[in-house]
């Protein structure tokens, strides 16, 4: 994983963040990860680490969603925030973003399939703060690196595009979106969609409703929810 050349990223994607590959930080975060892989049990698998952005180029990314780290049960964390690969049980707070889009566009959700990757071929990109985690210790891998990275892809997001929208769902997604431009993107900020916040301000928040007027409004194809 160290190193521009050995990062299995797409393109787009290089060419745009590859310096930060060149990078003390990032050499020093992989260190670490390679380590923890080898000593420990680490979710994602290590092919999926940058599921993100394989799945969404960055000319394609129309919509930003912003999660906190991976889960660190087994079989759920795939590399897409909130997104499970198929198969698996729908986690509570993906039950909840479900049922928003359900009051919000009418439209029915099939709950036995929780892989957002249809959104991330659409331009969605489904992006986690932190990219690993250990089994069973939710935020293991805070502080070790992967924060200066993804502030590093959302400045360059930010700065390099223009009418991105980026959904901000608790405090910890709204802190790290303060480096976003909005004079150029819309942000649109709510409580967390986890049942213990979730009737405190997502639901009824009308995101989705909102982002599909706005891709609209600037003549592009809304996304599919």
């Amino acid at each position: 994983m160290e190193g521009k050349e050995s990062v299995q990223m797409e393109e787009s994607w290089k060419e745009k963040i590859g310096d930060y590959f060149e990078r003390e930080e990032w050499k020093k975060l992989a260190d670490f990860v390679r380590r923890e892989y080898q000593t420990k049990t680490i979710y994602p698998h290590p092919k999926n680490i940058f599921n993100a952005f394989n799945s969404t180029p960055f000319d394609k990314v129309k919509v930003v969603i912003l999660g906190q780290d991976p889960y660190h049960t087994p079989g759920r964390a795939h590399g897409l925030c909130f997104s499970v690969p198929e198969g698996v049980p729908l986690p509570p707070s993906l039950k909840n973003i479900y049922k928003e889009i359900e009051d919000e566009l009418g439209i029915e959700k099939d709950y036995t399939s929780g892989n957002l990757m249809v959104w991330a071929h659409q331009g969605v990109f489904l992006l986690n703060s932190i990219l690993t985690v250990e089994k069973g210790k939710a935020g293991s891998h805070a502080g070790k690196g992967w924060e200066a990275f993804t502030d590093y892809v959302i400045e360059t997001l930010s700065r390099e595009k223009e009418g991105v929208v980026f959904l901000l769902w608790g405090n910890y997604a709204k802190n790290k979106g303060k480096i976003i431009d909005r004079e150029k993107h819309l942000v649109l900020e709510s409580a967390h969609p986890s049942p213990f916040s979730a009737h405190y301000g997502f639901f009824g928040n009308g995101h989705f409703k909102k982002t599909n007027e706005y891709l609209r409004e600037r003549g592009e194809r809304e996304i599919e929810w």
